[in-house]
């Protein structure tokens, strides 16, 4: 865009008196950004229309990516960053007295996701609009996130996150746009004409009204949309709403609206009892029979034939949770367009595309009939008709097999599979990295890898260098491009030019500066809200991701223990001093999670305060983890901890940003952490612990006793006593549940197994750490390899390989 300061400026006040009536001396740091981000989206506009009427016009084919989370965190530096403005606005704000920083401060953070699924969906909106890949994101416009977290003593406690405070200046409400979407009801058949049809009768409507909001291309004039429906009461409904209050019940009336607007009103409600299990299926169902009917309306304005649907546009799923895209779309083909069952299902799965995220049996969903038939009934009936003729079409292929049948089939046991109709209804079904799709074909999908062997691929996932680099390391995205010019921003894979630079010296200590840096400013930020201090010449020891088991903090926080009792013992002990930093939310009802956050909080707590060990080690817990403070983070990581059970992470991504900002991983053989290791080679990761394939003999085979380990390894043994004998402080009974989990639960996720193996991989690092010339060598290898992660190159791979969709330049 060409703009300069004294036109922003020009416009700034424009925008300030014609929001609030209020000029730039007298207006609060909140009205300021909401004026300043009123404009930036205004800057926007032009190409905004010219991108989606060129859609229209260029006939290409466009893709719709359904995800039950964006964590598209905040929005402003980026969108200056991606029209190429960011200098100029920050000129002019500063002529005017006001900082760009204190401006997105201001800025919440979207609550629209909890972890990687959300994030990866965030960063493929941001890459298909920066290769100008007709692409858009359809989801719920949750009201609440998943949950603001406060430490309180230690425990986490969570409050709402209502970041829609101050309302959203990115988002457009379109109500011309609104959808209505049918819940529960009675179903018909009736002959008509010679045709059986299908009457829906006496439900419940809902009306999904669209907020889009730009996602903008880098440099280029491509504005792509998020399309995030709310649920809210239909005008019918709100005539009988207002009945209610007409005749006095205040709070029937209250109650109905209540349970319409509850769907879009809380990303991932507590689903341990009925109410939510009913609240999270009607969740699933409005945004993709919202989306769905909106797709089909802008569809048959093309007047394009209603076979050919499949040439002009691509449903992808990201995860099971829209796997009801399948019945949603066979509905609209059959009952509304008229399409005979075979002429529906052939459009139907070469519309559709599935990407798995996981192997742990919890995520893979499943629905009991019952729910499903009651709340959804047309959509239970296809889900049936579905399953039949796929089990006709096993059972032919498969005479008397009926394990095999039984373990493909759509409907089993009382459930519906969800994983197993995406497969089904879908073109494509995709792992996010090399040992996840190999595991799905090998071990958990097998059977279906057998029948569908065309469909299975992979797609290792990525990450977005814009925000991760570009964005959250502005002084190493400097250096880059003073080094080997700025190709990068927009060609990922030429990072690699920066091999040849390993070796340098002066290279070298450039990178070691900024990240110290980095460093520094982040322990002033931990100081100020902490009140904690912490050595930015010692190493940053990092793990920030989800709360999870089988992540393994306890496996880090074991290593950490270890430490103290050997400071304990030793004070002088010739360790390079080292900063743990974790932050982490952990489900609301998933109580052994919580129980780490607080053991993690008690033994920093022991640490931190001990005298004795010479500051040599501290514990960081960083509550609220999100977007924004993940941007602080990751720039300053010495040491990223990928140390997940082998075979149970998917992919990660997290990974990739730590190696993208100069960090040297640590690791299991899991996920894309083998892929990391291929590309910088293994003098430039450390890894450790057992590899997927012994994982899964000892699930399969048994032979694994942590008690056995615990009664061997005197470290093991010292650790686990200490944290339930009071040793930190508390009473015994606090961690009773992970002490359970480890020992009478026999230690699911092999912490004790691989324990020895993590605390010789800890003293190779420190080791590394205290050859400057080694370490730094290393940090600039992983960054020169990490261009092969960006998520440009995986959409590329997408677009190509899954969506067949192409390029539109924006004229």
């Amino acid at each position: 865009m060409n703009l300069n300061s004294e036109t922003i400026k020009k416009d700034f006040r424009r925008k300030l008196i014609h929001m609030f009536s209020e000029d730039i001396e007298g207006a609060s740091t909140l009205h300021k950004y909401l004026a300043f981000g009123s404009l930036i989206k205004e800057y926007c506009a032009e190409n905004w229309l010219k991108t989606n009427k060129q859609y229209r016009q260029s006939g290409k084919k466009q893709v719709y990516y359904f995800s039950m989370e964006f964590l598209i965190g905040k929005l402003l530096r980026s969108n200056l960053l991606n029209l190429g403005i960011e200098k100029e606005c920050e000129e002019a704000l500063k002529e005017l007295g006001i900082s760009l920083s204190e401006l997105e401060e201001a800025e919440m953070d979207a609550g629209l996701g909890n972890g990687g699924l959300g994030r990866l969906a965030a960063c493929f909106l941001d890459s298909m609009a920066s290769l100008g890949i007709p692409g858009h994101g359809c989801g719920i416009r949750y009201k609440y996130g998943l949950f603001e977290q406060k430490i309180v003593d230690g425990y986490q406690v969570e409050i709402p996150d209502n970041w829609l405070r101050e309302g959203n200046i990115w988002e457009t409400r379109k109500d011309d746009k609104a959808i209505v979407v049918k819940f529960g009801g009675r179903v018909t058949p009736i002959f008509e004409e010679g045709k059986l049809n299908f009457k829906h009768e006496d439900y419940d409507q809902v009306l999904a009204v669209p907020y889009d909001t730009p996602i903008i291309g880098h440099n280029n004039k491509t504005v792509n949309t998020l399309r995030l429906w709310s649920a809210e009461t239909v005008e019918s409904d709100k005539e009988l709403d207002f009945s209610f209050f007409k005749h006095g019940n205040y709070s029937k009336a209250v109650e109905y609206k209540s349970s319409v607007e509850s769907i879009s009103q809380v990303l991932y409600p507590d689903d341990s009892q009925l109410e939510g299990k009913i609240l999270r299926l009607k969740q699933q169902y409005f945004f993709v029979s919202a989306g769905i009917q909106s797709i089909l309306r802008s569809y048959m304005k093309t007047r394009n034939p209603i076979n050919d649907l499949y040439k002009y546009v691509a449903i992808h799923i990201n995860d099971t949770h829209p796997s009801l895209a399948v019945p949603e779309l066979m509905r609209i083909l059959i009952d509304e367009k008229g399409l005979e069952w075979d002429e529906a299902w052939n459009i139907t799965t070469k519309t559709i595309s599935y990407t798995n995220h996981t192997i742990m049996a919890e995520a893979l969903e499943k629905w009991p009939i019952s729910i499903l038939k009651n709340l959804l009934p047309r959509i239970f009936m296809i889900i049936e008709e579905i399953n039949r003729r796929f089990t006709d079409k096993l059972f032919a292929k498969y005479p008397n097999n009926w394990a095999k049948v039984n373990n493909m089939a759509i409907i089993n046991n009382g459930k519906i599979r969800m994983a197993n109709l995406a497969i089904v209804g879908g073109h494509s079904i995709n792992g996010v990295a090399k040992l996840h799709t190999e595991i799905l074909k090998r071990r958990e999908l097998s059977d279906f890898y057998e029948l569908y062997p065309e469909k299975f691929n992979n797609k290792t996932n990525g990450i977005t260098h814009r925000r991760w680099l570009l964005q959250a390391n502005p002084e190493l995205a400097k250096l880059i491009t003073k080094t080997i010019g700025d190709k990068w921003i927009t060609q990922p894979k030429s990072f690699i030019d920066l091999l040849k630079y390993a070796k340098y010296s002066s290279f070298q200590d450039k990178i070691y500066e900024i990240k110290r840096d980095n460093k520094v400013k982040f322990a002033e930020q931990v100081k100020n809200k902490y009140g904690i201090v912490i050595d930015p010449d010692s190493i940053y020891d990092v793990q920030v991701k989800r709360l999870h088991a089988y992540k393994r903090q306890i496996l880090n926080l074991f290593n950490i223990v270890h430490l103290y009792d050997q400071l304990k013992q030793n004070p002088n002990l010739d360790i390079t001093p080292r900063t743990f930093i974790f932050a982490a939310k952990a489900s609301p009802s998933y109580y052994l999670a919580k129980e780490i956050i607080k053991l993690i909080n008690t033994v920093g707590n022991k640490i931190n305060n001990d005298r004795r060990i010479n500051d040599k080690i501290k514990v960081i817990f960083l509550e609220n983890y999100r977007v924004s403070l993940a941007e602080k983070i990751i720039p300053c990581a010495d040491i990223s901890e990928q140390i997940s059970t082998a075979s149970k992470e998917a992919s990660g991504t997290g990974n990739m940003k730590f190696m993208m900002n100069g960090a040297v991983t640590i690791a299991t053989l899991d996920g894309a952490n083998i892929e990391i290791r291929d590309a910088v080679g293994d003098e430039n990761i450390v890894t450790f612990g057992m590899t997927a394939k012994e994982v899964m003999n000892y699930e399969k085979n048994g032979g694994y006793s942590s008690r056995e380990l615990y009664d061997k390894d005197s470290r093991l043994h010292t650790i686990v006593n200490q944290i339930v004998n009071g040793h930190f402080g508390v009473p015994s009974a606090e961690f009773k549940n992970i002490y359970n989990h480890l020992i009478e639960r026999n230690d699911e996720y092999f912490i004790f197994k691989d324990f020895d193996s993590y605390i010789k991989a800890q003293e190779k690092i420190d080791k590394l750490y205290r050859n400057k010339t080694k370490w730094e060598e290393m940090c600039i290898t992983n960054i020169a390899h990490s261009g092969i992660f960006s998520s440009d190159n995986t959409i590329s791979q997408y677009a190509s390989g899954i969506w067949n969709a192409r390029r539109v330049n924006i004229k």
